[in-house]
């Protein structure tokens, strides 16, 4: 039997639920060949591992794959661009590009 590899479709699902948890897609390392029961880890130099099982589909695996990291420590943030947008702080000027970093 051949191997089944993954496809744009999976990493596409993959990455909608790191990206969704702000984590770097750098730091994401899909193994290409799918293999059962499949596999979420968090190794040593901080990566997280991720192989596909092949006898379940990528949505049902993503459900699992956001349980897991979220188990991790991993959570959405507060914004998509990463800063503090809330609006009850205390200083009433607009953000300056020095405060923004």
């Amino acid at each position: 039997m051949a191997e089944e590899l993954i496809g744009m479709e999976d990493m596409e699902a993959i990455f909608e639920v790191t990206d969704s948890l702000g984590i770097h897609r750098e730091s994401v390392r899909v193994e290409l060949t799918k293999e059962d029961p499949g596999s979420i880890q968090r190794v040593a130099d901080g990566m997280v591992e991720i192989t596909l099982p092949v006898n379940e589909s990528a949505e049902v695996f993503c459900r699992k794959l956001r349980i897991d990291l979220e188990a991790m420590g991993f959570e959405a943030p507060d914004s998509m661009l990463n800063y503090d947008d809330d609006e009850d702080d205390d200083d009433p000027r607009p953000p300056s590009p020095q405060r923004l970093r």
